[in-house]
C-alpha cells in the first residue's frame, strides 16, 4: 500500500563517468512530480554498484526505499504510485507507429498548404498528406530492408514469386512519394504506385479476409508490432487513389 505520509525517497542509482543510467534519472523526476524529496545515491563506480547489488540482493539499479523499504526499479516504483508499467510485450500489437506517421504527415501537408497558399484545406494539403506518407513509411522500411522484406514474404503474392520485389518496393514507393510530392514525371510516379499499391492490395485483402491469416504488417518496417489488415490496406487503396488522381491531372482530366 503506497503511504506518502513521509515524503522523502531514498534512490540508489549509477552515475559514472561513462554511464549515467536512463532510468535512474526517470525515477528521481518520477519521485519529485509525486512530491517526493529525493535522497539521491551515487553509484560512482563497477564495484559499488556490485556491492549495492550484492547486500541488498538485487539484481539492476536504481532502488528506490521509501520508509526504510525498498520499492525496487522503476516500474516498481511506477506500480507504487498506481501507474502502468512501461514494459514492451514484445508480442502485443499497436497502431500507435502507424498513427504517428499520418498524424504528423497530415500535419505536415497542412503546413505545406498554408505557406503556399495561405489556406490550410486545399486539395495540394490532401495531396501532400498522401505522398508524405509514402514517404515516411517507405523510410521506415528502408531502416532495415532485410527485416522488412523477411515480413513482407509472409503475405505478398509477388513478393513470394520473386523475392528480390521484397527489396525493391519501399525504393518504388519513395520514388512514387518524392515526385508527387514534387508535382514532377507522372509518367514514373503513376504507373509505379498504381502497380504496387494494386499487388499490395490484393495481397493484404487475400491474406487478412478471404485467408483469414493473423499477420503482424510489415508497412512501418520489418519490426512491426502493427496488425495486417485496414492499415495495410488504407496505405494501398492511398497509393491507388494518388495514382489515379496524379494520372487523371497529368492527363488535364481534372483542372484545379
Amino acid at each position: 500500500m503506497k503511504d506518502t505520509a513521509n515524503k522523502t525517497a531514498s534512490v540508489y542509482r549509477m552515475v559514472m563517468k561513462d554511464h549515467v543510467c536512463p532510468y535512474g534519472l526517470k525515477t528521481v523526476d518520477l519521485l519529485k512530480r509525486e512530491g517526493f524529496a529525493i535522497d539521491d545515491h551515487h553509484l560512482e563506480t563497477r564495484e559499488q554498484t556490485d556491492a549495492f547489488k550484492a547486500k541488498h540482493d538485487v539484481k539492476t539499479t536504481p532502488q528506490t526505499f521509501i520508509n526504510g523499504r525498498r520499492i525496487g526499479g522503476y516500474d516498481d516504483v511506477r506500480e507504487y504510485f498506481g501507474k502502468k508499467p512501461i514494459e514492451k510485450d514484445e508480442d502485443a500489437t499497436s497502431y500507435q507507429p502507424v498513427i504517428a506517421i499520418f498524424a504528423v504527415t497530415a500535419l505536415l501537408g497542412l503546413g505545406l498548404s498554408w505557406f503556399s497558399y495561405g489556406e490550410l484545406l486545399t486539395v495540394a494539403a490532401a495531396e501532400w498528406f498522401v505522398s508524405l506518407s509514402m514517404c515516411v513509411l517507405a523510410i521506415q522500411k528502408l531502416q532495415d530492408i532485410r527485416s522488412f522484406s523477411t515480413m513482407f514474404l509472409n503475405y505478398d503474392l509477388l513478393a513470394r514469386r520473386w523475392v528480390p520485389y521484397g527489396f525493391v518496393y519501399p525504393f518504388g514507393e519513395a520514388l512514387a512519394g518524392i515526385l508527387m510530392t514534387a508535382h514532377v514525371l507522372p509518367i514514373i510516379s503513376v504507373p509505379v504506385s498504381l502497380f504496387i499499391g494494386g499487388i499490395g492490395a490484393f495481397s493484404v485483402f487475400k491474406a487478412v479476409y478471404i485467408d483469414k491469416r493473423e499477420l503482424k504488417c510489415a508497412c512501418v518496417g520489418g519490426n512491426s508490432n502493427v496488425p495486417l489488415g485496414f492499415v495495410s490496406l488504407t496505405e494501398n487503396i492511398f497509393m491507388i487513389g494518388m495514382g489515379l488522381w496524379m494520372g487523371a491531372r497529368a492527363l488535364g482530366w481534372i483542372v484545379i
